[in-house]
């Protein structure tokens, strides 16, 4: 059977603008969770969040950025990083397509282009307001990008909306619709009203003194996830159309699952059943036994309620083997992405197989005895086998739940 080839990587994240500087720090164990500008998040309950610095101006010309909502900046940037490692490749246009998520689209158009009614006028409001808030702007942006005829389509699936487009790029590779699929996701709502609506569903660490030790995955004194932005991309063909331009692929997507809790519009099913059944789907899909994993990329974003319900499901799942994965979980370092958590942590788990070695969960010096869990990494560890299995796992409002089986693919194996 062909499988499913990576052959590129892009990320800008709150840790760096690409996929090494993202990589390193996080290895590293720094975070980039930081106090928000007090300027308008003073008066919030929670003024701390991970923003992004990057320069949108290294894909496009400064006049189509002004153009962009930032959500569609961050997702051209990751998109065209992992085309250009991919080797831009030369097939048809009606052979390329994009799959592209988002929670909730182009926020930061909203609060600015509302502001500029509210003092300026309704003839003063941006004429591209709506291509820049609509949520398929960054799929539609990214299909422009690189030329994608065939399909671009644009999850919108809350948390979990960067891993369903994932899933969404394997079934048209799978169904034949496509032959190269930039799939990903993508988020910046980091301002006023982002935070303030988070904060306001009580979902937010209110730790405001102690920024990089606000996101606690797993530790039993977490209070909320720290909302950040970011985005996430990859490029998925099949490994012999891989091989025969010459490209050697990071790693493979074996399989994807997915489920809905119908429980909650906003909090997890507690049991995780749901959960644990988008794992099992998975792993069904990618005909890979549950011992056989490796590491498990946790979706973790140390709220009360998520984290013991993804904790029930994972204990569940690989209760009494004899090899447990190692868990990592990336959101104590770079906060949630909401829309692009999903996309992003797909790709540092791609990377820690490629790499073999798991950097640290940041923030869990005390793991919450009552979850009980395979082991999670508080320091830097390394992977043993020759070409590791990885899951990443995402969970949305609205019951979402997606998970997905990669295996790396390591450049020395």
């Amino acid at each position: 059977m062909d499988r499913i080839a990576i052959t590129g990587l892009g990320l800008v994240t709150p840790l760096g603008p690409d996929v090494l500087s993202t990589w390193e720090a996080w290895l590293a164990g720094r975070s980039g969770i930081t106090a928000l500008d007090p300027t308008w998040s003073a008066d919030l309950p929670t003024s701390i969040g991970a923003p992004c610095r990057f320069d949108p101006t290294i894909a496009m010309p400064a006049f189509q950025a002004r153009r962009l909502d930032p959500s569609s900046q961050m997702a051209v940037l990751a998109a065209l990083q992992a085309w250009h490692q991919a080797g831009e490749p030369a097939l048809a246009q009606d052979r390329r397509a994009v799959v592209m998520g988002t929670g909730i689209g182009g926020l930061v158009t909203v609060v600015e282009q509302l502001e500029v009614l509210r003092l300026r006028g309704a003839e003063r409001v941006n004429p591209l307001t709506v291509p820049m808030i609509m949520p398929n702007a960054a799929a539609a942006q990214v299909g422009l990008a690189i030329g994608a005829t065939a399909a671009v389509h644009a999850p919108v699936a809350a948390c979990a909306a960067g891993a369903e487009a994932i899933a969404w790029g394997l079934d048209l590779l799978r169904l034949g619709r496509a032959d190269v699929v930039v799939v990903g996701g993508t988020e910046a709502i980091l301002n006023r009203l982002g935070v303030a609506a988070f904060a306001a569903m009580r979902a937010l660490s209110v730790r405001n003194d102690d920024p990089t030790a606000a996101s606690r995955p797993y530790d039993r004194d977490r209070d909320g996830f720290v909302l950040g932005e970011g985005a996430g991309a990859m490029v998925l063909e099949r490994e012999s159309q891989a091989i025969a331009r010459g490209v050697r692929p990071l790693g493979f997507l074996l399989g994807a699952g997915l489920s809905a809790d119908a429980h909650h519009i906003a909090a997890p099913e507690p049991e995780g059943r749901q959960a644990e059944m988008a794992i099992r789907r998975a792993l069904i899909d990618a005909n890979i036994a549950a011992q056989a994993v490796d590491l498990i990329n946790a979706h973790a974003t140390g709220t009360p309620l998520g984290d013991p319900a993804e904790a029930l499901a994972l204990s569940r799942l690989f209760e009494g083997g004899s090899h447990p994965p190692l868990v990592t979980a990336p959101k104590g370092a770079i906060g949630h992405l909401i829309g692009a958590a999903g996309a992003v942590e797909s790709v540092l788990t791609v990377l820690c197989l490629q790499q073999r070695r798991v950097p640290p969960t940041l923030n869990c010096p005390h793991p919450d005895g009552r979850l009980q869990l395979p082991l999670v990494v508080s320091k830097p560890a390394s992977l043993a086998a020759e070409h590791p299995i990885g899951i990443n796992n995402s969970f949305g409002f609205g019951g979402h739940n997606v998970a997905l089986v990669f295996e790396g693919n390591p450049a020395d194996g």
